[in-house]
């Protein structure tokens, strides 16, 4: 499903480039569920955003459902992102002028879904997440778990193909976390992709697999016991 060959990404400085990802090589099956782990800097953050098309490698190739992604231009790029993927930003990335409800309904609107259809499904998902009754509030009305529970929750709405999370647990209680891997494990049971960044290491093994980087390179990779 997704093929990475030699991706490398760098910055550059009058004292010359600054790598952030080396000789990326990562084969991703339908259906898995790959954890990525590593210290600070060492490049996860970075790969994620290429794998969910928001960032571009400065060489390599990166093959997405056989679509030669490093050969698209930006809005095809855009398009694929919003038809297959669902993103979990470390930061949220709400949308402040928006409620809660119109967070999480957002990437309908970007689909040929009728209000109906958009409706029930947001009230489906509100439910799930135990957030009815914050619908109507403002993302700055809320506390950094309720944020990311709203960013887990728009980013799963559209029944995406993939899920990309990046430190999906990272501001939530124990119980919520189990709660959003436990979610996580059901929908890649049902066939959802999942790629997960992660510090957790208790949460890295409900994956198939986890993925060491460490500066920038992949490190080491490694089948976890079950959780």
């Amino acid at each position: 499903m997704i093929k990475l060959k030699q991706i490398e990404k760098f910055y550059e400085n009058k004292a010359g480039k600054y790598y952030v990802l080396r000789g990326i090589n990562l084969d991703v099956a339908q259906g898995e569920f790959l954890s990525i782990m590593g210290p600070s800097g060492s490049g996860k953050s970075t790969l994620l955003h290429i794998l969910g098309m928001l960032d571009d490698p400065n060489s390599g190739e990166y093959h997405f459902l056989n679509e030669k992604v490093h050969s698209m231009k930006e809005k095809q790029r855009g398009e694929l992102h919003k038809q297959y993927i669902g993103f979990v930003f470390q930061s949220y990335h709400l949308i402040d002028e928006l409620t809660v409800y119109e967070n999480i309904e957002t990437p309908l609107l970007y689909r040929k879904i009728s209000s109906s259809e958009r409706k029930s499904m947001v009230a489906d998902t509100l439910d799930r997440f135990n957030m009815v009754a914050k619908k109507d509030l403002f993302p700055n009305q809320l506390s950094g778990g309720q944020q990311q529970l709203v960013g887990v929750a728009r980013a799963i709405i559209g029944n995406p193909k993939v899920i990309l999370a990046d430190e999906p647990t990272g501001n939530l209680n124990s119980k919520q976390g189990e709660e959003i891997m436990a979610l996580f494990d059901k929908l890649n049971k049902e066939g959802t992709t999942i790629i997960q960044v992660t510090h957790n290491e208790r949460f890295a093994r409900y994956a198939h697999r986890v993925v060491h980087l460490l500066d920038g390179w992949v490190d080491k990779e490694e089948s976890p016991p079950s959780s």
